[in-house]
């Protein structure tokens, strides 16, 4: 195990299999591909070629270079090639039967200080290594697809791992330009581990038609700034594979947010599989192809019921970053725009704070001063709700306390005209709650905008079951206006993006509590491996604790879940005053400015 691994042999030449020949035989080992299909062995070679075709062709290597890394790879039909193999890594089908066969006609064939990697991303390590003659060699060694791009490698250790070996892969990793991180045995590892929990519950909502795919697939990558939404993840996953990983976390974590949303069952027992089979949660224009198609689920253009109403006018009730964010974005877009803060001197600060950031625009060049000039023209600073008589349409953006919020949109309904369209934009709270407060809960909906306003495009629209469908209509409208792109979700808790990004956050915390991994390993591996702009703890601290554990707790009344339950680690650091960046400690620590 000390040997350098310089020979190393790559059983299954799927996508992940040549993926992973191809950084080995690029870093300059020798590599053995063996696959017992002939076909996938000839796609394999077929691939490395054409990849190191491109990389000629945009001169990262030379010719001669790769004619090296080709001659470096050599396909076999049967395991016996891996006797000469310093480290066999294994990426078969997702099955114990399969992967166990592996490791059993390999404990005859490799020499005995060979290294013996599983690629798997949810099967029990341990289970494998316990089959084995010789278990001390055995670890997991989890790539990441696209493995050429991704730098991300998960090492995973069983309690009978021999640390040498660990050490052994780790060096390797670092020699292909990855960034590995050690883990315990456990079904889905890192990242998996919280992904899958996110992908079952977007599958869930879907399944439940609270939201279309389109929406939720929006919701997450405009709000999270995600680079695929989680149906469209699936799709590339494959439903059958992201059905089998979650059936392995299940078996080990009994958390209901594990058991495979039925759907997923659904569409991989009808072959409906995802892009490798042309169709999933979206249909392709062809199997393996990324290019979806219209079908009969597809949103026609238009999704609204009514006529909208004529919105010339805009109030934004509030003083705080969100107000003043919301209103510079009405009036950028041309609206006329009250801003009325509980004083006139708060509403001045806040439109002071709007001047200063379309000074910000003109100095970066995205405005011209005269456009600054005609944006903040149409904006009137009032320190009553009363200044908002005449406005077409109201919005509340105001402290997050439903006593508060109802307590403004009772005054609301005596100021405002018949016919004002009146939006909360709560990111928790019910909206239908707001509604009842006032004597035309019909015209109340919600307008959820993401922190900063002028720069996000997400706005979740919040339907309650007594808004009229024209209400509806006019805020989609007004919505496309301000260049924001609308989804639409009912009236539940957490809309769509807080119901699926708290609980995996949440998760996140479980795994430090529990002593899993670190806050550094976690949030590594999920930029690294999941493509996250920020990593949970990152995140965490930069929302609000305090804020995060209010949402946390409105998940948990409203649906009952012991998984969605607030971790106590997050409980404990808020009764100490450890809220975030905002206070100089939270997960981590800052300083102070």
């Amino acid at each position: 195990m000390d040997t350098p691994l310089s020979t190393i042999a790559v059983v299954g030449l799927g996508t992940m299999g040549t993926g992973i020949a191809d950084v080995l035989a690029r870093a300059g080992r020798e590599v053995i591909g063996i696959d017992i299909d002939d076909t996938a062995s000839a796609r394999a070679v077929a691939a490395l070629e054409a990849s190191t075709a491109r990389a000629v062709a945009r001169e990262r290597i030379t010719e001669e270079e790769r004619q090296d890394v080709l001659a470096r790879f050599r396909t076999f039909s049967d395991l016996q090639a891996a006797a000469e193999a310093d480290l066999v890594i294994e990426v078969v089908p997702e099955s114990y039967e399969a992967k166990q066969e592996v490791f059993r006609a390999l404990d005859g064939i490799v020499r005995p200080d060979a290294i013996l990697a599983t690629g798997t991303n949810a099967l029990s390590v341990t289970r494998l290594a316990a089959d084995s003659a010789h278990p001390e060699r055995v670890l997991g060694l989890h790539f990441f697809a696209p493995v050429q791009a991704m730098k991300l490698v998960e090492v995973v250790s069983s309690v009978l791992t021999d640390p040498r070996a660990v050490d052994a892969v780790t060096r390797l990793a670092q020699d292909l330009g990855k960034e590995p991180v050690a883990v315990g045995d456990r079904a889905g590892f890192i990242a998996d581990g919280l992904l899958f929990g996110y992908l079952n519950q977007a599958a869930a909502m879907y399944e439940a038609k609270y939201a279309s795919r389109e929406d939720i697939d929006a919701a997450m990558k405009l709000g999270c700034g995600l680079p695929m939404g989680p149906l469209a993840l699936l799709d590339l996953i494959g439903v059958d594979t992201a059905r089998t990983v979650l059936e392995a976390m299940y078996a080990s974590s009994h958390d209901r947010l594990h058991a495979p949303a039925p759907i997923l069952k659904q569409l991989s027992e009808a072959g409906l599989t995802g892009r490798k089979a042309g169709r999933g949660f979206y249909t392709y224009e062809a199997p393996g192809s990324g290019e979806v198609v219209r079908d009969a689920l597809t949103p026609l253009t238009s999704a609204d019921a009514g006529a909208a109403r004529e919105v010339r006018s805009v109030g934004v009730a509030g003083s705080g970053t969100m107000a003043s964010g919301i209103a510079e974005v009405f009036a950028k877009a041309g609206y006329e725009v009250v801003l009325a803060a509980r004083s006139q001197e708060k509403a001045d600060t806040a439109k002071a704070r709007i001047a200063k950031s379309l000074a910000r625009s003109v100095d970066k060049g995205r405005m011209t001063g005269e456009a600054r000039d005609t944006t903040l023209a149409l904006i009137t600073a009032a320190g009553t709700l009363d200044a908002f008589a005449e406005v077409d349409l109201a919005v509340e953006a105001v402290a997050e306390d439903l006593e508060i919020k109802q307590e403004l949109f009772a005054r609301l309904d005596k100021i405002c005209k018949p016919g004002a369209v009146l939006a909360t934009t709560t990111s928790s709270l019910p909206v239908v709650a707001c509604a009842r407060a006032t004597s035309r809960p019909q015209d109340v909906i919600g307008m959820h905008f993401f922190n900063p306003a002028p720069a996000m495009k997400l706005v979740e629209i919040v339907r309650t079951v007594l808004t009229a469908d024209d209400v509806h209509a006019t805020v989609r409208e007004v919505t496309a206006k301000i260049r924001k792109h609308p989804v639409d979700c009912g009236d539940r808790a957490g809309f769509i993006v807080n119901a699926l990004l708290f609980p995996y956050l949440n998760n996140a915390i479980k795994m430090v509590q529990e002593h899993y991994a670190t806050l550094d390993d976690i949030d590594a591996a999920m930029k690294l491996g999941g493509g996250y702009p920020m990593g949970p703890f990152e995140l965490l601290d930069v929302v609000g604790l305090d804020v995060s554990l209010a949402i946390e707790q409105v998940l948990h009344r409203e649906f009952r879940d012991p998984g969605l339950a607030p971790a106590p680690l997050l409980e404990h650091l808020v009764a100490a005053g450890c809220l975030g960046r905002k206070t100089g400690r939270g997960f981590r620590e800052y300083a102070r400015r």
